[in-house]
């Protein structure tokens, strides 16, 4: 590690392959502590290169617990947290949503490190019982439409480094790998990301890929798509620049985004939005990531008709009552 770090204090890149190494390394404990969090530091104060993001999420996705769901057409909606905006768990409320209008979603989901609650500190505090047990997940998703991927549970490499990144606080460049990891590599995504740089990156990492993608920035720093301004939008058929009120929505209030103190807070936010008693501006944020959502199963189909779909599924209850299935599922 001596010889790769004074390498990235030197202001040089790694290869594919090297950065690969690494990340074997790390997940092997080949370094101590103090290592990894210096080799993690360097990210904090440059960008990563196109070759180190694709030689880190080789490994995972190489080392990681693998996944069989290709009996379905799944969708993982899944931003890359690190936007240090502390927002209510918008992407685990999309795909809920999602779910409840029918479709196939395989949710890759962590503790939070940059907001107060992250998708696994939700349904930890629901009493969802995580799992990588490939009966349990397939059965939840034929009869919740629904399964939650705990990331620690199927990356070695990221179970490894997460004391150091809850003591560090801020993003590490496993934010920037979640989204790419998903151990079932569903063939529908919407992804949420922090930074326009790391947007570019993820659309050049997946085009030419069998991947139905969506790549979300909103250009005042939220990592999925907030309303409270015009946002980037990357998918295999287009890139362009959004403003809300060109797909039906008024721009909002950062405050209106506030995902409370602590993990009881979230929940109370969570469940009140699931079960249609949310705030105008949480439900109609949670509406436009949905059909977000849908249109990567459609691309076809017009935004209206997907921003009908999804809040027919929070009007209906259907949403609710998936989460409320999965948790039946999740805890028996």
């Amino acid at each position: 590690m001596k010889t790769i770090l004074n390498h990235l204090f030197e202001h040089k890149v790694l290869d594919r392959t090297t950065a690969k190494e690494v990340l074997r390394n790390i997940s092997l404990n080949q370094y101590n502590q103090s290592q990894i969090s210096a080799f993690l530091s360097v990210y904090l104060m440059r960008a990563i290169s196109v070759e180190e993001l694709a030689g880190f999420r080789d490994a995972l996705i190489e080392l990681c617990l693998k996944v069989d769901l290709s009996d379905y057409e799944t969708i993982d909606v899944c931003g890359t947290g690190g936007d240090a905006k502390n927002t209510f768990n918008i992407s685990t409320l999309t795909a809920f949503v999602v779910a409840g209008a029918g479709y196939k979603v395989a949710k890759h989901g962590n503790y939070g490190v940059s907001s107060s609650c992250g998708s696994s500190n939700l349904m930890e505090y629901f009493d969802y019982k995580f799992t990588n047990d490939q009966n349990v997940l397939r059965k939840q998703i034929e009869q919740a439409n629904i399964c939650f991927l705990h990331a620690p549970l199927f990356h070695p490499a990221m179970k490894t480094v997460a004391p150091i990144r809850r003591e560090l606080g801020v993003k590490t460049f496993f934010n920037m790998l979640g989204p790419l990891v998903n151990p079932c590599q569903p063939p529908f995504q919407l992804i949420g990301v922090f930074s326009l740089e790391l947007a570019r990156l993820y659309h050049y990492l997946l085009q030419g890929s069998e991947k139905s993608y969506t790549i979300i920035h909103s250009l005042d720093g939220y990592d999925e798509l907030s309303l409270t301004g015009a946002f980037k939008k990357f998918s295999n058929q287009t890139e362009e620049i959004i403003d809300p009120e060109e797909i039906g929505f008024t721009i909002l209030n950062p405050e209106e985004l506030f995902g409370g103190e602590s993990v009881e807070d979230a929940a109370d936010i969570f469940l009140s939005i699931l079960s249609g008693n949310g705030t105008p501006a949480q439900e109609n944020i949670i509406i436009a990531n949905a059909a977000m959502a849908v249109q990567c199963f459609h691309p076809e189909r017009a935004f209206d008709t997907c921003k009908e779909e999804v809040k027919d599924s929070i009007k209906s209850g259907r949403a609710f009552q998936v989460f409320q299935k999965l948790l039946e599922l999740g805890t028996e």
